[in-house]
């Protein structure tokens, strides 16, 4: 039988596709575009998950989906496509599913899609999702993307949910925006980091967990797939030890950062480059401090690496393939 991944190009999508073929698996990659797939034994199908009836033939004779495609944004502009990728794009995954009588799906969702609040007490999978109307609409977009895969639960899918921290890892082709900053800091171009920090996870555990998930996860379950919260400053430090470069030296609290934002808006017109830093990047490493995997190393046998393996891993990797990248934001890898 066949394992269906859409968003297949991504960072998690790569990584994903290697695990299924190393299991012996015939594996049908989807997405919009390919990158870097050549020597990797798997089918490739061009097709776009807003559109319902390119989704029939990609899932027939399909065993297992898993749903990665998604369209990352941290602007508050992009609420229209982060709606009809994440949330419209779900739903028609998911009934594609149920008329293609797919054994299971493995919805990727993101510990965005849970409230923030309150940010003192542990995130775990009793966390409702987020209603608050002040944040990203990728947020929401991905929490009403979990409410259209409960729906087609109810209908009868048999589906499993996984919420991954914020991932970095080998295979990151177009970088995301961690990977961009991460290969930014590797060679010494990113002298100034601001005070927070947030909850990473290597990569290629998201996609053990999903696996896992697929294989002993309970229908209708959603499962926490975190790493550690560690500080800009410390994973500054973890990459220039990792490259040998020396680390940012400018650490900046917070406030001077918000005071800052018009200048690094000038920027970014300027170079015509997302900044790393806004009103919401700024807001985000101030949350999600208390991830609790417990629920997955109990029922999934979930263990993350260590976090200087994964950023040293990283390095190496974006070191050695640097001739490979393409430019340009990866907005189809789930987060």
């Amino acid at each position: 039988m066949t394992t269906v991944v859409t968003g297949a190009s991504g960072l998690l999508g790569h990584n994903l596709v290697r695990l299924l073929l190393d299991e012996g698996r015939t594996v049908r990659a989807l997405d919009r575009e390919f990158i870097a797939f050549d020597g990797l034994d798997a089918e490739t199908v061009t097709a776009d998950i807003r559109h319902p009836d390119a989704l029939r033939p990609a899932f027939e004779g399909a065993d297992v989906v898993y749903h990665l495609a998604a369209l990352i944004s941290l602007s508050r502009d992009d609420a229209h496509p982060v709606h009809e990728t994440n949330v419209v794009g779900t739903r028609n995954v998911a009934r594609a599913c149920l008329a293609a009588g797919v054994r299971r799906m493995v919805h990727i969702s993101s510990i965005h899609a849970l409230s923030a609040l309150p940010l003192d007490e542990p995130i775990d999978e009793t966390r409702p999702l987020t209603t608050d109307d002040d944040c990203l609409p990728y947020d929401r977009s991905k929490a009403a993307g979990e409410q259209e895969v409960r729906a087609a639960v109810a209908d009868g899918l048999d589906a499993v949910i996984v919420n991954p921290t914020s991932f970095i890892g080998p295979h990151d082709y177009r970088p995301s925006h961690m990977g961009g900053a991460l290969l930014k800091l590797a060679r010494g171009k990113l002298p100034m980091l601001f005070d927070g920090g947030f909850d990473w996870v290597d990569v290629r555990d998201v996609a053990q967990g999903a696996l896992a998930a697929e294989k002993r996860g309970r229908t209708g379950e959603s499962y926490l797939l975190s790493g550690r919260w560690c500080s800009l400053r410390d994973l500054g430090r973890m990459v220039a030890e990792a490259a040998g470069v020396p680390a940012p030296r400018l650490h900046l609290p917070l406030w001077l950062a918000r005071l800052a934002l018009p200048f690094f808006a000038i920027g970014a017109r300027l170079t015509r480059r997302p900044s790393l830093y806004t009103r919401d990047t700024l807001d985000i490493l101030q949350r999600h401090r208390l991830v609790c995997h417990d629920k997955a190393t109990r029922e999934l046998g979930y263990q993350p690496h260590p976090l200087e393996a994964t950023v040293r891993d990283t390095v190496t990797w974006l070191r050695d393939n640097a001739h490979r990248l393409v430019s340009g934001g990866n907005g189809h890898a789930a987060a």
